[in-house]
């Protein structure tokens, strides 16, 4: 069973003088623990997507599902707590709190979105710090530790909550190539280890490099599915 479907999904912005038709009918599937990666200029419509993913934005039109759920018919308060349960984000500039240790920015979610008991987050924190490399990095600030070292500690706390779907938004954009190159391998390896589907919105040859799944997107249409071995028009 597919993780996402979407059929028939547009997004407008409406003013009073412009409708500006951000995604155009998109049809796909995502199957679970997959690494996928939706690519395309400025403007094709890669963020608008992954907003309506993350529950951050309703479709125009279409039927978007998401573990299962019609994601468009959530209100606020339903949108915020299947993100909770379902839904990690990486981002391109860590949005790390910066009064927090490493240890409290991955512990921050599980405490204000799943209310998880200590016990149970003192041994996931454990497990997390220790699969990204961070084990005895937990006491410090952002202000302490690299570019590379805080796009772990993101990845951390976006699986700590155990999430079905990771969206990552241009999460190499601020690092240099070697350290890229490590953090995608890095995720890949969760995705194997946990069967979380990451799915990324870039425009970085390193991760279009890396993706499994490639969908291209042009002025708000998918254009074109790659998949490693074949490629299929839209």
């Amino acid at each position: 069973m597919a993780l996402i479907t979407a059929s028939g999904v547009s997004k407008e912005y409406r003013t009073e003088e412009v409708t500006v038709h951000a995604l155009r009918e998109l049809h796909f599937e995502i199957e679970p623990a997959s690494f996928v990666s939706f690519v395309g200029p400025s403007g094709s419509g890669k963020t608008t997507l992954l907003n309506l993913l993350g529950c951050l934005d309703k479709p125009t039109a279409g039927t978007l599902s998401v573990a299962g759920t019609e994601v468009a018919a959530l209100n606020r308060k339903e949108s915020a707590a299947f993100r909770g349960k379902h839904l990690g984000f990486i981002f391109q500039d860590f949005n790390m709190i910066s009064v927090l240790t490493v240890y409290e920015n991955i512990e921050y979610p599980l405490i204000m979105v799943q209310n998880v008991a200590p016990r149970e987050r003192r041994e996931r924190i454990a497990r997390m710090l220790a699969a990204v490399g961070m084990a005895d990095q937990g006491g410090k600030y952002p202000h302490q530790i690299s570019g590379g070292q805080k796009q772990r500690v993101a990845i951390a706390r976006a699986l700590v909550t155990n999430p079905a779907l990771v969206l990552a938004d241009e999460p190499t954009a601020n690092l240099d190539s070697q350290t890229a190159y490590a953090v995608i391998g890095l995720m890949k390896k969760m995705r194997d280890e946990m069967g979380t589907t990451f799915i990324f919105s870039t425009h970085d040859t390193k991760i279009v490099g890396e993706a499994e799944v490639l969908f291209r997107l042009v002025d708000g249409r998918l254009a074109e599915k790659e998949v490693k071995g074949g490629t299929t028009h839209a």
